[in-house]
């Protein structure tokens, strides 16, 4: 496989593998995101708040096979549905390289160190609030900015 073969690669040829080292594992997907319907374009609010299958400690999906039958409207990134980028925020590796950006100085694959996204703040690792514990909060009393901030 080529040195830096995402540079070369469109994401829309990216074989299975490939496609799933892109991910820098932020986990910053797994926020709940809320849109607002009534504004032209929809904008898109990040919350601080975990869908109830992320793990907090390894800032993944603790069920990332069976997310889908889950979590039903769980976005899944691939390369057929390119759309669903806009709900990603502007650090997602994916967003970045359909961009045109590159991979962040801090992404596993130009660093070769798979904790500095953690270690630069630019993951959602101890940064939460899980679904499963709120009780009747109100969303959108959860709205931040920090997911959509991309740090060197």
């Amino acid at each position: 496989m080529a040195e830096k073969w995402w540079e070369i690669t469109p994401l829309q040829a990216m074989s299975d593998e490939q496609w799933e080292q892109i991910c820098d594992r932020c986990g910053k997907c797994c926020l709940i995101k809320l849109q607002d319907e009534e504004e032209d374009g929809g904008e898109i609010y990040y919350t601080d708040v975990a869908c109830h299958l992320f793990d907090g400690d390894a800032c993944q999906c603790a069920d990332y096979k069976n997310r889908l039958l889950r979590v039903p409207d769980c976005v899944q990134l691939a390369p057929q549905n390119l759309d669903a980028l806009n709900w990603m925020p502007p650090s997602c590796s994916y967003r970045r390289l359909q961009q045109g950006l590159g991979l962040a100085s801090w992404h596993h694959l130009v660093c070769r160190d798979k904790n500095r996204v953690h270690a630069t703040g630019n993951s959602a690792i101890k940064r939460v609030v899980f679904e499963r514990d709120l009780e009747d909060e109100d969303l959108e009393d959860r709205i931040v900015e920090w997911p959509l901030e991309v740090k060197n």
